[in-house]
């Protein structure tokens, strides 16, 4: 296989992954509901209707980059889903480490460093846009 192969294999592999674990989160929202997304934005002096991003971020943006539809900007949607959330949720616990000794937030940040990563290479060629 080419070097251009591997990395456009690469990029679909980071796209799906990235994609899929955040749309696991999107399907929970559209199972049960937005109530606590609403309560976080009302205790901010947010609007709750902003809640409805969350979908945008877990479940549009998602199916963009598992597609490769305008990934780049699937991506860009992610990387701001998630630091939203961490400011809304997170927040917290930014100087904490797990009960296995590592970050409490290591699993949002390889989400929004995937994201980010995912917006500045591109989807490859293993997408719709091919780009």
């Amino acid at each position: 296989m080419n070097q251009a192969a591997m990395q456009d294999l690469a990029k679909l592999l980071l796209r799906i992954t990235l994609g899929a674990l955040i749309l696991l989160h999107g399907i929970a929202k559209l199972q049960n509901g937005l109530e606590q997304i609403e309560s976080l934005l009302r205790m901010h002096g947010w609007p709750t209707f902003f809640a409805y991003g969350a979908l945008v971020g877990e479940v549009l943006a998602p199916l963009m980059l598992i597609v490769g539809f305008h990934a780049r900007i699937g991506a860009v949607l992610v990387a701001l889903h998630m630091l939203f959330a961490l400011w809304l949720v997170h927040l917290g616990q930014l100087g904490q480490l797990n009960a296995q000794g590592g970050w409490a937030l290591e699993l949002q940040a390889m989400f929004l460093v995937a994201a980010v990563t995912v917006a500045l290479l591109g989807p490859g060629r293993f997408s719709v846009n091919a780009r």
